[in-house]
């Protein structure tokens, strides 16, 4: 594992970088904020930066520089759908700038033929990429979660019966933001085709971390539609992607509307292109496109496989390291089907001032709040109706929320020793240490730390 940990560190671009501390010394940076975004592989930068000379518009340009653009702009959806398993012909992949962009996108197309009466069933544990799109177009319902943030599938079921014959869609998250808890997708595609409806997959936290293989349409585990960002698989240049079948993506008008488009176009009418093309709309995204398909080469030679079994290890290890802290409390079903997340509070301990004191003390990393999964936090946490009117009256009331550490294949045991000391030291010294970042929260733009180290070089 050693030896293993040390080559993909050596892949990973920054993570020698010093950060400062509040006491001015400098310390090599922790991510412990993967769920959120990704570094860069080095080899994702020395494709973006080797492509460069060559970049140029695609599509309808004859120079060479253009031909060589639009040509591995359009392998990188072969790229794409070789690596989920997606079905080579029916199968068509839409460019984006994000997994929300994406879902926005789907649920934009879908309402153009909902005749008011259709139903789309998410859960309560989606990232709000994957509830709020649907909230203004669809009726809506969320499949529950027992006490430990898990999916119910008998609810599933119940719902998929309920509303037999409405559900335009079932959207659940691949593996939830919050708890690193697997959704188990064959039993969710399983069940969702059996009462005829479509499966939407939002794979932004699945993708990065574990095998994912959408199965032939033949399959009943088919997925329908597939999302994911390549901000959070180590290529940060703004890419996301959109993946189902063509036959219904031809069915509907695009979103965004203007060149690159349409076939022709008149004062009388407007003939679109096919799609994907009719839904990119604008120059694209070429260089993100080449960065994605330089991150899946390079996670595929390392083998989604043997990321996933690093990553378990690792957040088995930093759970038990937490549960001995004083205090803590864990999020989450304990199930060996997650990803390498885990949420955490600590009595007595507002969420927000830990954060900082972790970045202050030790240039740990972490992610404070209610992660863009507020329904779910809320839920974890027990946080009532009442509760969530008082917030929503009084803005100038701190909101719950939890930590969260998630991890990237780069991570290490020795990084997880050093947050499970600093969080230790942190929880045995509360009282003045907190009280210090309280102060950091409070003070005026310009004289805390946080604004001062950004003028600041080791």
């Amino acid at each position: 594992m050693d030896d293993l940990n040390s080559y993909l560190r050596s892949l990973v671009v920054g993570l020698k970088e010093k950060v400062p501390l509040i006491n001015g010394e400098y310390v090599t940076a922790i991510n412990f904020d993967n769920a959120a975004t990704t570094p860069p592989l080095k080899s994702v930068l020395e494709e973006v930066v080797n492509f460069i000379p060559w970049y140029s518009s695609v599509h309808r340009g004859t120079g060479y520089k253009s031909i060589l653009s639009s040509d591995l702009y359009e392998e990188g959806r072969t790229v794409i759908k070789e690596f989920v398993n997606a079905d080579k012909t029916g199968d068509t992949v839409i460019y984006t700038k994000n997994a929300t962009e994406s879902i926005n996108l789907l649920a934009y197309m879908l309402a153009q033929d909902n005749d008011g009466n259709e139903v789309v069933l998410t859960t309560l544990m989606e990232h709000l990429a994957n509830d709020l799109p649907w909230r203004d177009k669809f009726q809506v319902d969320y499949i529950g979660i027992d006490s430990c943030g898990g999916l119910l599938l008998e609810d599933l079921e119940m719902k998929l019966r309920k509303y037999r014959g409405r559900v335009k869609l079932v959207t659940v998250t691949g593996a939830s933001n919050v708890t690193g808890y697997k959704n188990p997708i064959d039993k969710i595609a399983g069940l969702t085709h059996k009462y005829g409806a479509k499966l939407l997959v939002d794979g932004a936290q699945l993708v990065p971390h574990c095998p994912i293989d959408m199965k032939g349409y033949d399959s009943p585990e088919h997925i329908d539609y597939l999302v994911f960002s390549a901000h959070k698989m180590y290529a940060p240049f703004g890419l996301g992607v959109l993946i189902g079948p063509k036959e219904i993506f031809e069915r509907y008008q695009p979103v965004y509307r203007g060149g690159g488009a349409v076939k022709l176009v008149s004062q009388r009418f407007i003939k679109w292109d096919s799609a994907p093309y009719k839904y990119e709309t604008g120059t694209p995204n070429v260089i993100g496109v080449v960065a994605l398909v330089a991150a899946i080469r390079a996670l595929t030679a390392i083998g989604m496989e043997s990321v996933y079994n690093c990553e378990k290890e690792l957040i088995e290890y930093a759970a038990e390291g937490l549960a001995s802290i004083p205090g803590m409390r864990l999020y989450g079903a304990e199930s060996d089907e997650r990803i390498g997340i885990v949420s955490f509070s600590i009595e007595g301990v507002y969420h927000r001032l830990l954060a900082k004191a972790l970045a202050g003390e030790a240039g740990i990393a972490v992610r404070s709040g209610l992660f863009c999964a507020h329904p779910y936090v809320e839920r974890l946490m027990g946080i009532t109706d009442e509760e969530l009117e008082f917030y929503k009256e009084n803005p100038g009331v701190p909101l719950p929320g939890l930590i969260r550490v998630s991890l990237g294949l780069y991570n290490s045991f020795q990084e997880i020793d050093d947050l499970i000391d600093s969080l230790g030291w942190i929880v045995r010294n509360k009282a003045t240490c907190l009280e210090e970042y309280q102060r950091i929260i409070d003070a005026v733009p310009g004289t805390s730390w946080r604004y001062k180290v950004r003028r600041e070089t080791p």
